[in-house]
């Protein structure tokens, strides 16, 4: 196996084990019915995006290699545009997410009861609104890494 063929399959194993657990994570809350389901359900999530984390960079580091390898990859409209989604997802972490997920951590540490507070569902729901968009733009990555269109 060439170190081409092994970043190919690392990519891939990378793909499943940062991007699956990614899919998952706005269902991990959703189905909570009292704050420590909630609590927990966030927890979980945490776990999980160490996953997402790792398997996100493996991603960016194996694709960035194997155009240093096959430079005409830069020149192939699929990779460019996969690469350009890919960095304004992995852009919005820091960013996007974590200014909405901010004051529902911020909620849920401030609760004192096992009611879920009022202004969660508000919240929450700007914040998986923004998950489901990273998560579309994952899915268009995928359909552009498969059927390379352009």
């Amino acid at each position: 196996m060439s170190l081409y063929e092994s970043l190919v399959l690392i990519h891939i194993i990378s793909a499943i084990i940062g991007m699956g657990p990614g899919f998952v994570l706005t269902r991990v809350t959703k189905s909570a019915k009292t704050l420590a389901e909630l609590r927990y359900g966030y927890q979980v999530k945490r776990q999980l995006h160490y996953f997402v984390m790792v398997g996100g960079t493996l991603l960016l580091v194996t694709g960035l290699w194997m155009g240093a390898l096959n430079p005409s990859l830069f020149e192939q409209g699929w990779y460019v545009v996969s690469l350009i989604l890919y960095l304004i997802a992995l852009a919005m972490g820091p960013t996007v997410l974590k200014w909405y997920s901010n004051p529902i951590k911020q909620l849920l540490s401030d609760a004192t009861d096992d009611m879920i507070p009022v202004d969660y569902d508000r919240l929450a729901k700007r914040l998986y609104t923004v998950e489901y968009f990273e998560n579309t733009l994952f899915i268009v990555i995928i359909i552009l890494m498969i059927t390379k269109p352009f």
